[in-house]
C-alpha cells in the first residue's frame, strides 16, 4: 500500500485541475472558527478567547456554554435565563425512556445507548436553538438514567433548583453533591468544552452543512466520540495507576512496559508538543477534590506515577516531548468525583456538546457544504462478464 504525503499526491479534479491529497485531512484548514484556538507547540488553549486556564476553573458551565454560543459572558439576567431553559429541559421525552428501556434489556453499552437516545431528541421543528437546549440539557439525564437502569436501580429525577453539573453528579448518585465536587466537575466539563477540528466536531459542523438539523449533527458527534481513537482513552490511563499499586512498584513497571515498546496511557498528545494545558487545570481540580472529598493516598500515587513516567518517558524516548496529557488527570478526577470508568466517555461527551452545538450554530451562519474531494486510485477501463464467465 502507498504511503501518501501531504505534498506527494495530488488528486484529480472533475474539472482537471489538481488539489494536494492530505490523509485524514491532516494540516489542511476546514473552517475559520472564533470558538477555540489549540496551539499544540506553545501549549495553549484558547476558548472563545479565554485561555484555558483563565476559564475552566472559575466559570460555570451555564456560563461556557452561553460563551461559545455568543461569544460573551452573560449578565445575571441572561444566565438565569440559560440555566431556568436548560433546567426545563432536563427530563427525557417518553420515546427516550422506552429506547433506554429496551437497550438496557440488551445490555448495550453506555455510549450506544447514548447515541441511540439522542436521535430521539429535539423539537422537529427546525429550531435550532430549542434543539441545542435539550440536546445539552438531556444527554446528563440520558447517561444517569440509564446507567441506573443498567444496575436495577431507579432513575432519579432530575432536580430543576441545582446547576447543570450538580444535578448531573444527583441523578447519578441521589446526593446532593458537595460545592468541591460540583466545581471539580464544572472544571472539567469547562475544559473539555471545545478543542479545534477534532474528529467529532468534524463530523458534527459536515452534518449540519448538509442544512440537517442541531441533533442530527450531535448525535453523529456521538459516534465519532465513541470511537477509541477520539474519546475512549481516559479509563486505561488510570487502570495503569492501580497496576502499580505503590509508589516503590512505578519505575519498575513502568520500565518493563517501554522496553516492551508499550504505550505509557495518559502521556503524550497528537497535537500538544508541550504540556497539555488542559492537564495543568485538572490536575489542579483533582488536587482540590481529593484534598477535600476523596481517597488522597491515590491522589498521592498518581502523582508519584507521573513524576516517574515523564522521567522515564524522557530517558527512553528522548526529544519527543512526551508529557502528561489530558487523559490522566480526567481519569483521576472523574474516578474521585465517583464516577466508574465506563461513564469516563460519556461525560466527555456531556462536556463537548457544548463546543458541537456551538460549532452547529457557527456553521449554520457559514451555510457552506462541506464536500472535499477524493483521489481514485481504482482501476480504469473494465469490461463485464456474465456470471457464467467469471
Amino acid at each position: 500500500m502507498r504511503k501518501h504525503g501531504i505534498e506527494e499526491v495530488v488528486a484529480r479534479m472533475s474539472d482537471g485541475t489538481s488539489v494536494g491529497f492530505a490523509p485524514g485531512l491532516e494540516g489542511l484548514v476546514a473552517t475559520r472558527t472564533r470558538l477555540s484556538l489549540v496551539d499544540g507547540e506553545a501549549g495553549r488553549l484558547i476558548i472563545a478567547g479565554f485561555p484555558v486556564e483563565e476559564l475552566a476553573g472559575r466559570a460555570s458551565f451555564e456560563e461556557t456554554l452561553y460563551l461559545l454560543w455568543n461569544d460573551a459572558l452573560p449578565d445575571e439576567d441572561q444566565l438565569a435565563g440559560l440555566k431556568g431553559d436548560l433546567a426545563g429541559r432536563r427530563a427525557l421525552p417518553q420515546v427516550t425512556m422506552k429506547v433506554l428501556v429496551e437497550a438496557v434489556t440488551e445490555r448495550v453499552p453506555t455510549m450506544d445507548a447514548l447515541r441511540m437516545a439522542a436521535g430521539t431528541l429535539g423539537s422537529r421543528d427546525g429550531d435550532d436553538c430549542g434543539d441545542a437546549l435539550q440536546v445539552v440539557a438531556a444527554i446528563p439525564t440520558i447517561v444517569a438514567t440509564y446507567w441506573r437502569l443498567s444496575r436495577d436501580d431507579e432513575p432519579i429525577e432530575p432536580d430543576r433548583e441545582l446547576s447543570h453539573a450538580a444535578n448531573y453528579l444527583y441523578m447519578l448518585s441521589g446526593e446532593v453533591p458537595s460545592t468541591e465536587r460540583v466545581r471539580a466537575l464544572e472544571t472539567y466539563l469547562n475544559a473539555a468544552s471545545d478543542h479545534g477540528m477534532n474528529a467529532s466536531t468534524f463530523a458534527a459542523r459536515v452534518i449540519i452543512s448538509t442544512r440537517s438539523d442541531v441533533v442530527s449533527a450531535v448525535t453523529g458527534a456521538v459516534g465519532a466520540l465513541k470511537g477509541p481513537l477520539h474519546g475512549g482513552a481516559p479509563g486505561p490511563a488510570l487502570d495503569v495507576v492501580f497496576e502499580i499499586g505503590e509508589a516503590a512498584r512505578a519505575e519498575p513497571h513502568l520500565r518493563t512496559k517501554l522496553e516492551r515498546g508499550e504505550r505509557l496511557m495518559g502521556f503524550g498528545h497528537r497535537i500538544y508538543k508541550a504540556r497539555d494545558p488542559r492537564a495543568d487545570v485538572l490536575a489542579a481540580a483533582a488536587e482540590r477534590l481529593y484534598a477535600a472529598d476523596a481517597d488522597r493516598e491515590l491522589y498521592r500515587l498518581a502523582i508519584a506515577v507521573e513524576e516517574t513516567a515523564i522521567r522515564l518517558l524522557d530517558e527512553y524516548k528522548p526529544g519527543r516531548n512526551l508529557y502528561t496529557n489530558v487523559e490522566y488527570y480526567t481519569a483521576l478526577l472523574l474516578h474521585g468525583l465517583g464516577l466508574p470508568t465506563e461513564l469516563f466517555t460519556p461525560a466527555f461527551t456531556a462536556s463537548r456538546v457544548a463546543g458541537w452545538t456551538a460549532h452547529c450554530f457557527e456553521q449554520r451562519e457559514l451555510d457552506r457544504l462541506i464536500r472535499p474531494q477524493s483521489e481514485y486510485v481504482g482501476a480504469e477501463d473494465r469490461t463485464w462478464a456474465p456470471l457464467g464467465e467469471r
